[in-house]
């Protein structure tokens, strides 16, 4: 019984660590190192997250933004094209999402599906790092 219930308890733990998807760990760098301002334009490099219940996946696409809100979204396919997300999109307020440090608010469309947009390349670079050195006994 003991190892039972310690097995289930693991697996809900890996299952939850697995379902944050990619955004987790970007809101963690963009947290850490900051952003670039999304100015207005089409991005060809953002990944989307979607958000179904329990499950959560990362796709790579495209992003355009106008007056600072996001206000279409592309879908890029294993083959280097791209589709779009054919169908009102909105933050869960019903008005156009904004972005706040890389990262649009939590979306959602027609379908009900759930997504945020990361915009990858507006993450600032890492700081600079002084190089250590070790002992003698590395020369």
């Amino acid at each position: 019984m003991k190892r039972t219930l310690l097995l289930l308890f693991f697996s809900f733990m890996v299952t939850g660590a697995f379902s944050q998807g990619c955004l987790g760990a970007w809101k963690e760098a963009f947290k850490k190192r900051g952003a670039y301002t999304v100015a207005d334009d089409m991005h060809r490099k953002v990944y989307i997250q979607f958000d179904e219940g329990p499950d959560a996946y990362c796709v790579s696409g495209k992003a355009r933004v106008e007056n600072g809100k996001v206000v279409s979204v592309f879908l890029q396919f294993e083959d280097g094209t791209y589709e779009l997300m054919d169908m009102k999109i909105s933050n869960m307020q019903g008005q156009p999402a904004s972005i706040e440090n890389g990262i649009s608010e939590k979306m959602r469309n027609e379908q009900g599906e759930v997504f945020w947009v990361i915009f990858v390349e507006k993450l600032k670079p890492k700081q600079k790092e002084y190089k250590t050195v070790g002992g003698p006994d590395d020369i």
